[in-house]
């Protein structure tokens, strides 16, 4: 994560997420089973990310987007991490972790699987999200 000042209001969990490229346990998050309309937002700068509109249940276990809010908002990275090849989902503002993307969503418009994780996110229902 690029910034110290992003990181002082977050758990230990988040920290281990979005500095130590973390994940949680899959069907955990708080988010997964969320259907409110609003923006999920980093967890750790306030950027907004993803639109409700572009979530979708995969499965795995994660919250799952198949794109994100507007370009540029989150930053895809090489990660050859763990002895595979995978593509890193950060923060384009904070460089926080946010999860990892997949090709794997052929019944979405993109294809794309965003597999991000809750407590990388907050959320800000559609009332709120202006605030």
């Amino acid at each position: 994560m690029d910034s110290k000042k992003f990181v002082s209001h977050l758990t230990e969990d988040q920290k281990r997420v979005m500095l130590e490229k973390g994940t949680e346990q899959p069907f955990t998050g708080k988010f997964l089973n969320n259907k409110a309309v609003g923006v999920y937002a980093c967890a750790a700068c306030g950027a907004g990310l993803f639109s409700s509109d572009n979530k979708f249940d995969s499965l795995s276990g994660w919250p799952s987007f198949y794109d994100v809010a507007k370009s540029g908002v989150v930053k895809l990275q090489d990660d050859d991490s763990h002895g595979m090849h995978r593509v890193e989902a950060v923060c384009a503002n904070c460089g926080g972790h946010l999860g990892h993307v997949f090709d794997d969503a052929f019944d979405q418009p993109t294809g794309r699987r965003y597999c991000i994780n809750s407590c990388s996110l907050e959320f800000k229902s559609k009332g709120d999200a202006g605030k």
